[in-house]
């Protein structure tokens, strides 16, 4: 369900992911907490994920986006091509300006 809330960020954008552990449900993966990535695409404004487990109504709703990092960039010691990416799905308010 998109809505029209107005995104903070665009395509190309450099984000830092916050870092947080919460007491309770979040989508958003350690491994790339504090890590910087690429802003690739908005894909709208979402009913929050992490309200609606434990039975809020989702509101606001957050702008998703898809976050590019370099491998290098997240697993020490990575070994493969340093070209190789990982795309993430990731809501706005885990995001913060670089």
């Amino acid at each position: 369900m998109a809505s029209s809330t107005t995104a903070r960020y665009r395509p190309g954008d450099q984000v830092r992911i916050r870092v947080g552990t919460p007491p309770t449900h979040f989508r958003t993966p350690e491994y790339v907490q504090g890590k910087l990535g690429r802003i690739d695409t908005l894909y709208g404004a979402f009913k929050n994920p992490e309200s609606l487990a434990y039975g809020g109504d989702g509101l606001p709703a957050q702008p998703l986006y898809r976050v590019e990092f370099a491998q290098t960039d997240l697993w020490q010691n990575y070994s493969g091509p340093a070209t190789d990416t990982l795309l993430i799905d990731i809501y706005e308010h885990w995001l913060e300006s670089i």
